[in-house]
């Protein structure tokens, strides 16, 4: 119960400063609010991965504040890319290429089709 809420709290924290940042950058053109929100997520990921995993220099209950709760928030691209780097890291590069290519091509297809359909019911 602990750890949920601290996920919570963390999460809560994570969403407004994505909102915060990505309204802060606009992006009329491009959408730079949401790209640094992504670059920034992931490399504190990166950080957070070495700090909590690998050296344990903060506390194991960093992660699922820190990582799950307020990065998840901020960015699931995070977790993406943490999650890519790992099936690489382990000597997978054919799995975390199809995992990449795989998560971005069937995830904007997803996104056109729910467009699509919900468009088309209203």
């Amino acid at each position: 119960m602990k750890h949920l809420l601290m996920i919570a709290m963390a999460g809560a924290l994570g969403a407004l400063c994505r909102y915060g940042l990505v309204n802060l950058m606009g992006g009329r053109t491009f959408p730079w609010g949401t790209f640094v929100v992504n670059v920034l997520g992931s490399l504190a990921m990166g950080v957070l991965y070495v700090l909590v995993l690998e050296k344990a220099v903060l506390s194991p209950d960093m992660k699922p504040l820190l990582m799950t709760g307020f990065l998840g928030a901020f960015t699931t691209f995070s977790a993406f890319s943490l999650e890519s780097w790992m099936l690489m890291d382990r000597g997978e590069p054919i799995l975390a290429f199809a995992y990449i290519l795989g998560s971005v091509i069937l995830s904007l297809m997803a996104l056109c089709v729910g467009i699509l359909l919900t468009r088309a019911s209203l």
